[in-house]
């Protein structure tokens, strides 16, 4: 009986083992009656194995999604000198500043870093997670997509023995090391500015409220109007994060005769769609409307007038999560009591809130 004979009899087996949570080297040996060692050997290409077995062994492994064990892995090969970063999108000023502080650091230490892109999508991130384990590093930097409400891929990850530390977006479910800044004094200051030059219709484009980002800064904005006596007026705040988002908000506004005369933003890319086109239906920044936006990148110095928003210090970010990872990584206590370090963010006041 050849060995695609014996996959073809046992498929109702090979389904039980699709529902388990962990394929290992053995399930596959046992379905295909054959030794662990040469589906080991088969896996890693060995001329000893002849092409069918190696055939049979690598689609089974397809088919059940089998990933190499971390921890077993470890044991055998003690650190790959890898580490791993799921970023949301690698476009953004602040995520490319987090990278450059991450590799500095990983350089220093002789490690090399894996980079993966979810673009905002909970499945890509889990596939992010799965291909960082394949590859067998040492530890990672996670900033959750905007669709991530379940978090067992990262918690199966810290289950395995590989450290976790969160930067920027957090999973709150999971305990493990954070960098974060103070968003909600942050985005306080930030209304407060433009209540002090004389707003006091001050819209808030925000961030989807399931990440604590996006919570957090809209909490700061409605802590500066009730510190300022302002009303809140719920039309005023919008969900729109993107640049798109923002330029349709700002049309349903005008058009729905609310004028604002300030908005504070989630982020420059949304603070620089509300003016390019608050621009457009002919009012003045910042005289008839001031902007505000968040995170200070490279944007906000080409824009006319030049954007007034709030520096996250992304390459401080990356530089403190990078350091957090390797005390981990290279101290190998998995006993700890998880740090979580809050970064200052610094309001820089430019053209598009105050008259230069």
């Amino acid at each position: 009986m050849t060995i695609f004979i014996v996959l073809f009899i046992k498929m109702a087996q090979i389904n039980d083992f699709m529902r388990s949570s962990q394929i290992t080297i053995k399930d596959i040996a046992r379905i295909l009656g054959i030794s662990p060692s040469t589906v080991s050997r088969a896996l890693k290409d060995h001329p000893d194995i002849n092409a069918d077995t190696k055939r049979a062994v690598n689609e089974l492994a397809n088919k059940l999604k089998y990933q190499p064990n971390a921890v077993a892995l470890s044991l055998k090969n003690s650190r790959s000198n890898t580490i791993g970063v799921i970023i949301p999108e690698i476009v953004h000023y602040f995520f490319s500043s987090v990278i450059s502080g991450i590799e500095d650091v990983a350089s220093q230490k002789g490690f090399t870093v894996i980079i993966c892109q979810s673009n905002e999508s909970f499945e890509r991130e889990v596939a992010n997670a799965r291909t960082l384990l394949s590859h067998r590093v040492d530890g990672i930097l996670v900033s959750i997509s905007k669709e991530t409400h379940s978090f067992d891929h990262l918690t199966n990850l810290q289950e395995g023995g590989i450290p976790l530390v969160f930067f920027d977006r957090i999973a709150p479910e999971i305990v493990a090391d954070q960098v974060i800044i103070n968003d909600m004094e942050a985005s306080r200051n930030a209304t407060r500015h433009m209540i002090e030059t004389g707003r006091k219709r001050i819209a808030h484009f925000a961030g989807p409220q399931s990440l604590v980002i996006g919570r957090e800064r809209l909490q700061g904005y409605l802590n500066a109007l009730a510190e300022s006596g302002l009303p809140v007026d719920n039309r005023l705040i919008v969900e729109a994060d993107t640049y798109e988002k923002a330029r349709n908000a700002v049309v349903e506004m005008l058009d729905s005769g609310i004028v604002p005369d300030g908005i504070f933003a989630v982020n420059d890319l949304t603070a620089i769609g509300a003016m390019q086109t608050i621009q457009k239906r002919g009012y003045k920044i910042p005289d008839d409307i001031a902007i505000v936006g968040f995170s200070d990148g490279r944007f906000s110095g080409i824009t006319d007038p030049n954007l007034t928003s709030v520096d996250q210090h992304g390459y401080e970010m990356g530089t403190i999560a990078a350091e957090m990872l390797f005390r981990r990584i290279l101290s190998g206590d998995t006993e700890y009591i998880p740090q979580v370090k809050v970064l200052n963010a610094d309001l820089i006041a430019r053209g598009s809130s105050v008259k230069e």
